[in-house]
């Protein structure tokens, strides 16, 4: 029995956690079939729409909202949706974009871009009502809006707002760039290469267009999203052809790095060098695998003197799994190739995230709040730490708990540094209020025994999502007890209430309902100001605001006076993993500890 709560806890986590996405092909989305009802008829820009209502919810699932994104037009910006004869039923999700399943195989259907609303408005009336924007996360190369946790019905009726999600293109579908396909007729958007970006700025446009006949107001819009989705949020932010687009945002575990150009398109050893899965370094894996070349030079050349139509034809040709079957080394299908490109169109060029929200001119500023969980890479190094004993590869132990817990601070620590306190310190400067920070510390996870899934996973990464909609589905049981559902139901209640107030107005304050604690802003000025809000149980210390401010450098100063690493090794990989790619320091380096590192950086 305990081998099979593993492979429960396996799938509950690589699924419905977005580390894989096996459960979201497996889990039901819509409940029992949906009829029609007449009231539910609403006419858009495109057609008219026919949805149902459950549960006091209108609701409209899988309406298009660009075309079809194939043959020529993939690998270019969205265009709008082709208008429709008679009446579109809005009655199921449309299909997920193409992306690798945890088992590998290829799943979804590149004619993907579709959304979903759920609204309170079930006759048309003239109430004008936040509308909450849901961006899904999965490292921009899987996941699915239609994830029973994302489903907005709870969320739109225990707050009188709108809710709308969409689905983006993923993985080399959504962001790639290569000379090839910059043809003549090519726009600057379609040679940006940040296709899924495009297609969440095309979703709110469709939105500004057709939102008020749904009962929301597209003057007050809040794009809010986790992980992946929130680096996607805070990416909108700072790109100028979403300005306007949304009034409001909301960054649950995210961060925001750019890829440039030159890593997005260059081979490995150019001497600008590009990404191990740059577009260049993939069409030599297709080349290869082709039988044009023998090998990686071979294909170099071939590439180079291929005509660019040719190229051009035969990436296009690819069905979504040869073209996914060309890059290795995914993740529960999360393939880790470049994103969010640079471009300086749709993105800004030659600047930081840091750089760009801090200054006003160069990014939409809008009130914001900006999150993580307290143990956020648990989730990840659950699976993969040498401190975690496996039995049939699933967790059963720990070898060194307190080095796990050690290791796993500062990792969550460096991604609130760069997630929460950087940017909230660089928009507070910049636009001067509304930015506000919180963190995510429920951990009252089952125990099955052999481990503790408290100890495991903590405060870990996406745990806080089922909080967010209030979505508490059967399969979460495996981790979540049911003599704890009381408690999780009231910080539920208070972050959705938060949510929507700051939907609302810009400012969580005491929640929707008045309720909840003040959620002060962020404040630098004064450095014992209460400053984030915490999300707990009340078995622990409850919901409230603490002081917690955390620098790169304060990290450092920690990490350097520790002593707890079993080996000189451990402390400096540990020292490369945490400030290789921000304020890394040869000379400290090479001094570090009782030996010093000598490996080339």
């Amino acid at each position: 029995m305990k081998y099979i709560a593993y492979i429960l806890l396996a799938l509950t986590v690589l699924g419905i956690l977005l580390v894989g996405s096996l459960y979201l092909y497996l889990a039901p989305t819509s409940g029992d079939p949906a009829s029609a009802e007449e009231r539910t008829t609403r006419s858009l820009d495109s057609g008219e729409v026919i949805g149902f209502v459950r549960q006091d919810i209108a609701t409209w699932l899988g309406i298009p909202f660009a075309a079809a994104p194939v043959g020529d037009l993939r690998w270019r910006a969205p265009r709008p949706a082709s208008p429709w004869q008679g009446q579109h039923e809005a009655l199921a999700f449309g299909p997920a974009c193409p992306q690798l399943q945890g088992l590998g195989n290829t799943v979804g259907n590149e004619d993907c871009l579709s959304l979903n609303v759920w609204s309170p408005a079930i006759e048309q009336d003239d109430k004008k009502r936040p509308v909450m924007f849901w961006i899904h996360g999965g490292g921009n190369s899987v996941g699915d809006a239609s994830t029973p946790i994302y489903h907005g019905d709870v969320l739109s009726r225990n707050h009188d707002v709108v809710v709308v999600s969409a689905q983006y293109r993923l993985g080399p579908l959504g962001w790639f760039r290569h000379p090839a396909l910059q043809d003549a007729g090519s726009t600057p958007a379609d040679r940006s290469g940040n296709y899924g970006t495009l297609d969440l700025i095309q979703a709110l446009q469709w939105v500004q267009t057709n939102i008020a006949e749904f009962g929301g107001d597209p003057n007050n819009v809040t794009i809010f999203g986790e992980s992946a989705g929130a680096f996607n949020v805070l990416s909108l932010m700072a790109s100028p052809l979403a300005e306007g687009l949304f009034h409001k945002a909301i960054s649950q575990s995210g961060g925001l790095d750019f890829a440039t150009i030159a890593e997005a398109e260059n081979y490995t050893d150019a001497e600008i060098p590009g990404h191990r899965l740059s577009s260049r370094e993939v069409v030599n894996n297709l080349l290869i695998q082709e039988g044009l070349a023998a090998d990686r030079e071979k294909a170099k050349l071939v590439q180079t003197e291929m005509q660019g139509a040719t190229l051009a034809s035969k990436l296009r040709s690819l069905s979504p799994a040869e073209l996914l079957g060309l890059y290795s080394g995914a993740f529960a299908g999360m393939l880790g190739n470049p994103d969010l490109f640079a471009d300086g169109y749709v993105l800004p060029e030659g600047m930081s995230a840091t750089e760009v929200f801090s200054d006003t001119s160069q990014y939409n500023a809008v009130p914001v709040i900006l999150g993580t969980n307290r143990d956020e890479t648990k989730l990840f190094t659950a699976f993969g730490s040498s401190h975690v004993d496996k039995t049939f590869g699933l967790p059963s132990g720990f070898s060194d708990l307190a080095a796990y817990n050690r290791d796993n601070r500062y990792a969550s620590d460096g991604w609130k540094i760069r997630a929460v306190d950087d940017l909230a310190n660089a928009m507070l400067e910049a636009q001067g209020e509304h930015v506000y920070a919180y963190r995510f510390d429920v951990d009252d996870w089952r125990d099955l025994g052999v481990i503790n899934l408290k100890d495991l996973f903590g405060a870990a990464h996406a745990l806080e999502i089922p909080f967010v909609f209030s979505k508490f589905i059967k399969p979460l049981r495996v981790i979540f007890p049911g003599d704890m559902q009381a408690e999780f139901d009231t910080v539920a209640e208070s972050m959705g209430s938060y949510w929507a107030q700051f939907a609302y107005t810009g400012s969580p304050g005491t929640g929707r309902d008045g309720q909840q604690p003040t959620w002060a802003a962020w404040n630098i000025d004064n450095l014992a100001a209460q400053r984030l809000m915490v999300f707990d149980t009340g078995v622990d210390q409850g919901i409230r605001m603490q002081s917690d401010l955390i620098s790169t450098a304060d990290l450092k100063r920690r990490f350097l006076a520790d002593t707890t690493f079993a080996s000189q090794g451990d402390y400096c990989d540990a020292y490369m993993s945490l400030f290789s790619a921000n304020a890394f320091d040869a000379e400290e380096y090479r001094a570090l500890g009782s030996e010093g590192c000598t490996a080339t950086p």
